[in-house]
């Protein structure tokens, strides 16, 4: 296990890629297990919030009583990963949601979903990622882009000059699918971020 790592790490069950990091994580020695209701939420000490379809997502996690809770436990300073639609979940603001779509307000960011285009237009990239030694491969699916960086932010990675991957204080949030690239080195950024604030 990564230094000073959180003892549990659970990865939102709802509906998305939450198998996939809990692969990611095991291998890199971090105890991890899947979060579906309040219970789950309890028994972890950060969470990763992964792709999937965010307006199902935000739906869900309010039909299983966990959007409250969630948002609680990120406000008294939880460590988070958001990646694809969960950096969608984790900004202050959906620029295109459904009307009665929720953030849980976690990172100082406002998002565009699908920015880059339809399913047909995902594609892959190799970033430098601040942080990082050497690039990262990184997997774009229906990805969203962040709009707005608020002050207290640090940007991470861009493309085109526009951010991709942020940091905010425990919380990091990235456009892409790093459990899809076969390169663990965003688990262990933010391991280290969750590690730094304990």
């Amino acid at each position: 296990m990564p230094a000073a790592s959180p003892a549990m790490v659970g990865v939102l069950a709802l509906q998305g890629a939450s198998a996939l990091h809990i692969e990611v994580l095991t291998r890199l020695g971090v105890a991890a297990r899947e979060v579906r209701t309040a219970a789950d939420l309890d028994a972890v000490d950060a969470l990763v919030v992964p792709g999937g379809e965010s307006t199902t997502m935000s739906r869900l996690l309010e039909v299983n009583d966990l959007f409250e809770p969630l948002r609680k436990r990120l406000d008294s300073g939880m460590p988070a990963l958001g990646t694809c639609a969960g950096m969608i979940l984790l900004a202050s603001a959906i620029l295109d949601g459904r009307p009665d779509q929720r953030s849980l307000g976690a990172i100082d960011i406002d998002v565009r979903r699908n920015a880059f285009g339809r399913q047909i237009d995902s594609f892959e990239a190799d970033l430098p990622v601040a942080g990082l030694d050497d690039p990262l491969h990184a997997v774009f699916i229906r990805a969203p882009l962040v709009e707005r960086v608020g002050a207290g932010v640090e940007v991470l990675a861009t493309v085109d000059g526009r951010a991709v991957c942020c940091r905010q204080g425990p919380v990091v949030v990235a456009s892409f699918h790093p459990e899809l690239a076969g390169d663990p080195r965003l688990h262990q950024l933010f391991l280290a971020t969750a590690a730094a604030v304990r």
